[in-house]
């Protein structure tokens, strides 16, 4: 279904000046079309939008105390949740919002799942449930998006061919990366689901789409994707995983810890490498030390605990 025209922005632009010639209903033909352009602007619609700039502007922010982004989450996070849905075809809202759940999944739901495994297992499954039905929420939100912004989308990528090229418009390329990231990150922990794991290669897919595009996406995020999804999907190469988190890594500067980590567990751990394993460990929490935002602190903090379960883990 094809979504409604987005109201004219505001505010409008004055009609011009009527030219001594022209016929003096085109003018009242002009003002009434600017009229009409003002009432589809209305207040409220004016207010939403401009809330919906500044939530989006703030899910870009980055916070370098973790603990503050923790609890702050849940509420920024329904708040723009709500706000979406008054103005559906916002798109950088969209995409906060799908990058908020996502994230907070990972660092705060699923690790801490994956941390009482142990001790806790049905504790564990709760929470892995938990972090599964926002991955999902987060890729509902970013497939609406690039549906509303390109009716059809979905439908052109659940029936396409592995072998097809597919490439996004520019400004559909961060939407595809966390719609590709949840959708994965959901199967990960569905591997007792069919249906689910069923969907990977439709993952392979949007992320394929989204490399074709901006490969440098992210500062090496769509490069470490790329990586993680070779290396999981059947039949994946694991030196093709290397390079693209090779890539990533040299995008990032070095800077960035998420490639380190990333390596070490699709790597190194299935390869049995532990020297490999822990050399890659260390470099993330150097990456960390040297950079503390907040995507650095969260795999700071998982690479510090993958290094205290090595000796179960090989």
């Amino acid at each position: 279904m094809k979504p409604p025209m987005y109201p004219v922005s505001c505010p409008v632009q004055p009609p011009p000046v009527e030219r001594s010639g022209a016929p003096r209903w085109v003018g009242w033909m002009v003002l009434l079309a600017v009229l009409a352009a003002l009432a589809a602007c209305s207040p409220r619609q004016l207010l939403v939008r401009g809330v919906a700039d500044e939530l989006a502007s703030q899910g870009q922010a980055d916070e370098e105390d973790l603990g503050l982004a923790r609890d702050a989450s849940p509420f920024y996070l329904k708040l723009s949740e709500s706000l979406l849905k008054e103005s559906p075809g916002h798109q950088q809202l969209a995409q906060a919002v799908a990058s908020g759940f996502t994230q907070y999944a990972y660092a705060f739901v699923a690790f801490e799942a994956e941390r009482m495994a142990a001790t806790d297992a049905k504790a564990a499954h709760t929470q892995n449930e938990r972090a599964r039905r926002l991955y999902l929420r987060a890729h509902h939100h970013a497939m609406a998006a690039l549906e509303w912004s390109d009716p059809g989308f979905k439908a052109r990528l659940l029936r396409a061919q592995a072998a097809e090229s597919g490439v996004l418009k520019p400004d559909q390329v961060g939407l595809a990366y966390w719609a590709a990231a949840s959708w994965g990150a959901s199967i990960a922990l569905s591997k007792d689901d069919a249906d689910a794991v069923a969907d990977l290669p439709a993952v392979v897919r949007l992320a394929t789409w989204a490399w074709n595009t901006s490969p440098s996406h992210g500062h090496g995020a769509l490069a470490s994707l790329m990586g993680t999804l070779e290396a999981a999907r059947p039949g994946g190469s694991a030196p093709m995983a290397a390079a693209y988190f090779d890539q990533a890594i040299a995008l990032g500067e070095g800077r960035s810890a998420a490639p380190y980590v990333a390596k070490a567990e699709s790597i190194a751990l299935p390869a049995g490498d532990r020297p490999t394993f822990e050399a890659l460990l260390r470099a993330a929490l150097a990456a960390s030390a040297a950079r503390r935002d907040m995507s650095n602190q969260v795999m700071q903090a998982r690479a510090e605990w993958l290094l205290g379960q090595a000796d179960d883990l090989f």
